[in-house]
């Protein structure tokens, strides 16, 4: 399969620098902007595929000449991949109830991977997606990927306490979330600083910027839009737009 990035966007672009799509012979996943742009893509990637070539790189003008009015202009970098991708950001949500259940779910359709972690059985049983049975949470975070997303919701406010804890620790992860409110968060303050610890990387509550409804569905809808949000930011980092 070949992996097609935009390693570089100027002026009036459908997406930024970073944003990638996955070409196969028979499927694509994932998006560059659509429109005639993606078509000379996946057709370049195809040939790519059929010819056996490793890599290529696309400089496309986006004008009239390929029936796209945006007025800018992209670089796209073509190489070809292993068969199963593993460049998406870890989600590690922790807590397998009402929101964390919605939450795996929700981001099953997004570019993460994501796993729910509990110690229930019964809990995980009802959910979706990826998730692993453990009575040692906090093992995951230490074996983390560096760029990690950690998500802390569970049963138990101490066990959430251990776990932010123990992300704090890693000023590599990318995102460090826990369920709460503003006394829950004031608590926490108090428990890591006794600990030596920074708080400050610590969101906590998730997603309240955007809505003070409580429903399960709605503070995962907004959790994953805070989510992804960070990890997006994140990789525009990495990956700058042109001016």
């Amino acid at each position: 399969m070949i992996r097609v990035r935009v390693i570089s966007a100027r002026g009036s672009t459908p997406r930024e620098a970073g944003a990638e799509m996955i070409v196969t012979p028979d499927a694509t996943q994932g998006t560059i902007g659509g429109g005639q742009l993606e078509y000379m893509a996946i057709d370049r990637a195809r040939q790519m595929l059929a010819r056996g070539e490793a890599e290529a790189r696309m400089d496309i003008p986006l004008g009239p000449e390929i029936g796209q009015c945006c007025g800018g202009r992209v670089v796209l970098s073509l190489d070809r991949q292993a068969a199963t991708p593993q460049d998406h950001p870890d989600v590690l949500i922790f807590g397998a109830g009402h929101v964390g259940r919605v939450l795996s779910a929700l981001l099953q359709h997004l570019p993460v991977n994501a796993l729910l972690i509990d110690s229930r059985a019964e809990e995980l049983a009802r959910a979706s997606g990826p998730t692993l049975l453990t009575p040692l949470p906090e093992a995951q975070i230490r074996a983390a990927r560096p760029g990690t997303a950690v998500i802390i919701l569970t049963h138990d406010h101490a066990l959430d306490f251990l776990l932010a804890a123990e992300a704090l620790v890693r000023p590599d992860l990318a995102y460090i979330g826990m369920i709460g409110s503003a006394t829950k968060r004031a608590q926490f303050t108090r428990f890591a600083r006794d600990r030596g610890l920074d708080p400050a990387p610590l969101t906590c509550p998730i997603g309240a910027g955007l809505s003070r409804d409580k429903r399960p569905e709605i503070i995962a809808t907004f959790t994953a839009a805070e989510l992804m949000a960070r990890l997006t930011a994140s990789s525009l980092k990495k990956y700058p737009c042109d001016s």
